[in-house]
């Protein structure tokens, strides 16, 4: 019994990173993160979206009297993209528009990041919609290239 509850602690300690891993999609980017979200909002807006908000963290905490390294998020949707999938589930609406975050991290890399689609899907249970949520990954990877290494 206890050899069975070891490989059970083993399991989902080795789980629970990698569900946290697929839950974000994380590429490095090889520009500074102002630089990167500045790539990113241009490409957000070549593709004829727009930039909902950009919120620089940093800057925040800056006022705040604290320090925190370069992070950034940029807000940014489509409505012909989200809107059927909050007719689907409403509470999707929490997660849209999508959202992107640039950071630096200690060792001084950036790192541009994202919810990947198929987790949006699991946690909201949406039914369907799948067309919807790999024109969604497709488009976010795009991004995320664009924006990470000037492609």
């Amino acid at each position: 019994m206890r050899a069975l509850y070891l490989c059970l602690a083993i399991t989902f300690a080795l789980a629970a990173p990698l569900a946290a891993a697929e839950r974000l999609v994380v590429r490095q980017s090889k520009f500074p993160v102002k630089e990167t979200m500045d790539r990113l909002a241009a490409a957000i807006e070549a593709r004829g979206l727009k930039v909902a908000l950009r919120a620089d963290h940093a800057a925040a905490a800056r006022a705040a009297g604290l320090d925190l390294p370069p992070t950034e998020v940029v807000m940014f949707g489509n409505p012909k993209l989200g809107t059927p999938l909050m007719q689907a589930s409403p509470a999707i609406a929490i997660d849209l528009p999508m959202r992107m975050l640039a950071w630096q991290d200690s060792k001084g890399r950036t790192w541009i990041g994202y919810a990947a689609p198929k987790a949006l899907k699991a946690r909201h249970g949406v039914k369907g919609q799948d067309a919807s949520f790999n024109a969604m990954a497709t488009a976010l990877d795009g991004l995320a290239v664009a924006a990470a290494t000037g492609n």
